[in-house]
């Protein structure tokens, strides 16, 4: 593994994106917005009263928090590594002394920097204009920093993989849109987990989907608690060995 090449194809992907930032702010702006109106549904829902065990501040929190995990964890490359199968530009990625998936990496990572630019102070406006109730404890930040990075590996090397059907298929991107889609009605943005009916309950705390973007969230809104935060981990490494495993297979 080429360390310092990745980190120089970091770098040259972050100034690409900088040429272009006033694009990809729009971008984000765009992610940003199916969680604003479920924000604005749920916590007009709840009103005065708790819906669910939630109140209004903590939909608040709950939705401020699941934008900012989305755009840390939404891998938009993944959408252009079949586009470059297709055209052939893979061969210039093949030429070079690093290892493929470095560019998608690099281009994530140059990307989020970019992005979070943007999304940061926007959410801190809506935080202070919103007033989000989140009581999350030391233990409860700590937890969450790891289910972040699962959740982004997870999410990552699945899309990555789906992306890698190019080679035998031109539709590949539909699987990718399917799984934004399980995304949506399973991983805690159309409502909480816990606020689903229990067959879609149960099916979400089973599939790969909630463990992408969810979960997270449920940790520092102190949704997710014992056997359920455990098992939440556990599900979460499952799911990413099993991606991985695929990944390499692809």
């Amino acid at each position: 593994m080429n360390h310092r090449g990745g980190i120089a194809l970091i770098k040259s992907s972050w100034a690409s994106w900088m040429q272009y930032r006033g694009f990809f702010f729009v971008l984000a702006f765009g992610w940003m917005i199916p969680p604003l109106i479920y924000l604005f549904i749920w916590s007009t829902a709840a009103g005065d009263e708790a819906l669910g065990g939630m109140s209004r501040g903590v939909f608040v929190g709950y939705y401020l928090i699941l934008i900012l995990v989305n755009q840390l964890t939404y891998a938009q490359t993944n959408w252009t590594v079949g586009d470059v199968i297709r055209e052939g530009s893979l061969s210039s990625w093949l030429l070079r002394p690093i290892p493929t998936v470095y560019h998608p990496l690099a281009t994530e990572v140059a990307g989020k920097v970019v992005c979070m630019s943007f999304v940061i102070p926007i959410a801190a406006m809506l935080t202070l204009v919103l007033r989000p109730e989140l009581n999350a404890s030391l233990n409860e930040m700590i937890l969450f920093l790891p289910a972040l990075a699962l959740a982004w590996l997870l999410r990552f090397f699945w899309g990555y993989t789906l992306a890698l059907l190019a080679f035998w298929s031109p539709r590949a991107d539909a699987l990718l849109a399917l799984q934004d889609t399980l995304i949506f009605l399973l991983a805690g943005m159309v409502a909480p987990v816990t606020l689903l009916p229990t067959s879609l309950q149960q099916i979400a705390r089973l599939l790969p989907f909630r463990y992408m973007l969810g979960f997270p969230v449920e940790v520092i809104t102190r949704q997710a608690t014992g056997s359920d935060l455990a098992a939440g981990f556990l599900l979460q490494l499952g799911w990413l060995a099993l991606a991985l495993v695929l990944w390499r297979l692809t």
